[in-house]
């Protein structure tokens, strides 16, 4: 007579175990540079909208005949920075972060012989200024 074995396939706990813990290690090597780099790719993008803001500032100046002390509303600077008086002022990208405030709340721009700079910092950043 022959004896019928039943085995059933399958994983044991201690295998299932062991490859959660490997997928928790690797989240936890993983999610702390995808953090970073989207940190650094805001900072970047924020220095780019510093360098358009600055332009817009030497050409308003440029086109006014203005003196570099005049500082230009953001009306004034609204032309420079889109298509026709439709353009659309920046804001920057880590103050979705912060607040919702607007144009003012991100930026200041100053006159025109000082660089524009940024109010926005998060907590463990660098601040956003032009190089």
């Amino acid at each position: 007579m022959q004896t019928k074995s039943s085995r059933k396939s399958g994983f044991t706990l201690v295998e299932i175990m062991i490859v959660v813990a490997i997928i928790g290690l690797l989240a936890a090597i993983a999610i702390p540079n995808f953090v970073r780099a989207r940190q650094t790719s805001q900072a970047n993008a924020c220095i780019n909208n510093l360098r358009l803001i600055d332009g817009a500032k030497q050409q308003w100046a440029l086109e006014n005949k203005k003196a570099s002390t005049d500082t230009p509303l953001d009306t004034d600077l609204q032309v420079y920075l889109g298509r026709g008086n439709n353009g659309q002022l920046p804001a920057c990208p880590a103050q979705s972060l912060v607040n919702q405030a607007g144009f003012d709340a991100s930026y200041v721009i100053g006159d025109v012989q000082t660089p524009p700079t940024c109010q926005i910092a998060p907590a463990g950043t660098p601040p956003h200024v032009l190089p």
